[in-house]
């Protein structure tokens, strides 16, 4: 079986020590109190994996029951969505305060953490998406939503690269309570309420893009770039030259430029076939290249300029954008191409948790008992 984690970087992880700085009025004043009476009645917290990866995959097994009977959503889905969502919010916070509550804190549950974050940057914009359905906001549109997350969410763990210091991002609090508190209004007055024309021309799904764009904006790239800056003006961070601290974008760069030419030149409109499929998939490779993000700047290692998972995604974009297919078969393609990649994500996942346990002789989603 390969191997993924290099002797340096096993070696980098035994050096690691969690360093964050966390300034959100909303954790600091709100969350963490609640979350802190919360961890006392936690003993497990692999729930979390559960909660992140099934609400989303039954709202949409929903939406699929629902289109072959021509109904709509019952009003009901978005209530338990919302409870799902704060459930699996709750849990994202406490993993942590549960670690050092039970001495079981280390690198591999902050790498399984933010795997599964990584991952989650799909289900649930895509989970939202039903919200709006594609009459409010299209297919495409949506697509480069989900981009703005994905970067927002890279960008993150980039800065951390470059810092050494992991600056939680206000948005991230504030976007969570608001997709439950949207999903809760949405199960209360019906999705249709959100297509109801607004004061000057506008309507909800576009005020939904705009406040996504510009609180990205103004919340996480112009803090993370500064907080950047002022590391290498400090030199409290990493200090690696220019070439090696923009490296980590290199590969989320080119997997941007080859989904984007998909999902704007397809000549049988994929994007508009499959939206929930193409944007799994889009979703899947980004936690690749994001997880393997993560290992580097835990390791404290050379980030890789190239992720695998580009080859066979680069081979599928020639093919479909020759022209040559039909429109089944461009979709079962992304299909086939969604298994694939989906299937080599969970190895690539499986095997460094193995990697880990067998390194540091831990038992995953073990805690050994305390010898009285």
């Amino acid at each position: 079986m390969s191997r993924f984690l290099s002797k340096a970087e096993l070696e980098g992880f035994e050096k690691y020590k969690y360093n964050s700085v966390d300034t959100s009025i909303l954790s600091n004043y709100v969350m963490h109190p609640f979350w802190n009476w919360c961890v006392q009645y936690n003993s497990v917290d692999t729930s979390i994996l559960s909660n992140y990866v099934m609400h989303p995959f039954w709202n949409w097994c929903v939406q699929v029951v629902c289109l072959i009977t021509n109904d709509h959503i019952p009003n009901w889905v978005w209530a338990v969505t919302a409870i799902n969502l704060f459930v699996a919010y709750t849990l994202d916070g406490i993993d942590g305060k549960q670690a050092r509550r039970t001495g079981t804190s280390g690198p591999l549950g902050e790498l399984f953490d933010h795997g599964l974050d990584s991952y989650s940057a799909v289900l649930i914009p895509t989970c939202l998406y039903s919200i709006f359905g594609r009459d409010e906001l299209s297919p495409l549109r949506f697509f480069f939503v989900i981009w703005n997350i994905f970067i927002n969410f890279y960008l993150t763990h980039w800065e951390k690269y470059n810092t050494g210091v992991m600056f939680l991002p206000w948005g991230y609090d504030f976007t969570m309570i608001g997709s439950c508190i949207l999903l809760l209004v949405t199960s209360a007055v019906g999705p249709r309420t959100w297509h109801a024309p607004l004061p000057g021309g506008l309507s909800p799904g576009f005020l939904f893009e705009l406040v996504l764009y510009f609180s990205a904006i103004l919340t996480s790239q112009t803090v993370i770039l500064w907080n950047i800056y002022k590391s290498y003006r400090d030199g409290t961070g990493k200090m690696r030259p220019l070439w090696e601290a923009v490296r980590p974008l290199v590969p989320l760069a080119m997997f941007f430029v080859l989904s984007s030419v998909w999902a704007l030149y397809s000549p049988n409109d994929i994007i508009n076939r499959g939206p929930r499929l193409f944007y799994i998939l889009t979703g899947t490779i980004f936690s690749n290249i994001n997880c393997r993000l993560i290992v580097s700047q835990m390791s404290d290692t050379r980030c890789e300029v190239w992720n695998g998972l580009l080859v066979p995604y680069a081979c599928a974009v020639t093919l479909a954008l020759c022209g040559t297919l039909s429109p089944m078969s461009e979709l079962l393609l992304l299909a086939g191409l969604c298994a694939a990649v989906t299937a080599a994500h969970l190895y690539y996942a499986t095997r460094v948790v193995q990697e880990m346990c067998e390194h540091f002789k831990i038992t995953c989603f073990h805690i050994k008992p305390k010898i009285k």
